[in-house]
């Protein structure tokens, strides 16, 4: 590098005239991994447990579903504390009833079967 493009380059940082200070390099804080780790912290303290084996979680919201593919499920009851991690996708109500309707059918028939036989 040349003389001429270093003092251009130096001038590019000077926040006042000749003589003052050049600017200090904002430092970028990873706010991320900071939230994340206070957030499992108090997660701890509340005292939730992992639920296994969970294969999906739908929250509904007016004609939308908030649906998580295998989710991490944690759980504390005593806080009435849920927590569900895991990239949601946004799906609309009609693309998503015919599956929840057929695991609810399932679900009432195996309730039917256990009360009658």
């Amino acid at each position: 590098m040349n003389k001429e493009r270093l003092m251009k380059m130096a001038g590019a940082v000077r926040t006042g005239g000749k003589g003052t200070m050049r600017r200090k390099k904002k430092a970028v804080h990873k706010t991320v991994t900071t939230d994340d780790k206070r957030l499992q912290g108090t997660l701890k303290r509340v005292g939730v447990n992992t639920i296994p084996a969970i294969e999906e979680v739908n929250i509904f919201k007016d004609d939308l579903v908030i649906q998580f593919l295998n989710p991490k499920v944690q759980a504390s009851i005593a806080a009435n504390t849920w927590v569900v991690s895991g990239s949601p996708q946004t799906k609309k109500l009609q693309d998503v009833l015919p599956g929840i309707i057929n695991q609810l059918v399932t679900t009432s028939r195996r309730t039917t079967m256990d009360v009658y036989f």
